[in-house]
């Protein structure tokens, strides 16, 4: 994705609560339609368009076109699309409060809102090596057992530097078991008494 003047960290400042506060106001109007799983499913095919067509991204974050011009290119692109009422007038009223830069980090929040509303929740396991099934079985296992979910999204990552042993990363915990961690808290106790 082309950056157009619009730093990372800036946006992600903005978007924080943004994206919260959309997700669920978007939630709260698809459950009530009864619409969740095709609202779901057609923002995440609008997402997968930005990031594969190099137009659509210039439309949706460069400052040159204005919020009108937004609205009438993202509406007659949702139109052809078949694009649910809902999801017309979302993405539309979000284009018109010129929030438009934030769409990808609103549709992640909404996903997110979706996981939580159904009681699923959304991990990363990040080891040295690649995981067996088994393995990754248990790991699924020990997650909602931690988490009290009913169901875990697995987002499994390999990091040769760790040594050994695992991280994992549900939500804002984190649970460290890596060699590499281990011996850095080894290597400060040894200063300690050095």
């Amino acid at each position: 994705m082309h950056d157009l003047g619009l730093k990372g960290r800036d946006v992600s400042a903005i978007t924080t609560g943004l994206a919260g506060r959309y997700a669920a106001a978007l939630y709260q109007l698809a459950t009530n339609s009864k619409q969740v799983d095709s609202i779901l499913q057609e923002l995440n095919l609008f997402n997968q368009l930005i990031e594969e067509n190099e137009q659509l991204q210039k439309l949706v974050y460069s400052p040159v076109f204005g919020s009108d011009e937004k609205s009438a290119a993202i509406t007659q692109l949702l139109r052809k699309a078949k694009a649910k009422d809902l999801v017309v007038q979302f993405i539309g009223t979000i284009t018109n409060n010129g929030r438009l830069f934030a769409i990808k980090e609103i549709i992640s929040a909404f996903n997110k809102e979706v996981e939580i509303k159904r009681g699923k929740v959304s991990a990363e396991v990040v080891s040295a090596i690649p995981l067996d099934e088994k393995r990754i079985a248990q790991i699924h296992k020990s997650i909602l057992s931690i988490s009290g979910a009913k169901d875990v999204s697995l987002k499994m990552r390999v990091d040769s530097s760790l040594i050994g042993g695992l991280v994992i990363r549900i939500g804002s915990r984190m649970f460290d078991t890596s060699l590499k961690t281990k011996l850095k808290r080894l290597e400060v106790a040894m200063k300690g008494v050095a």
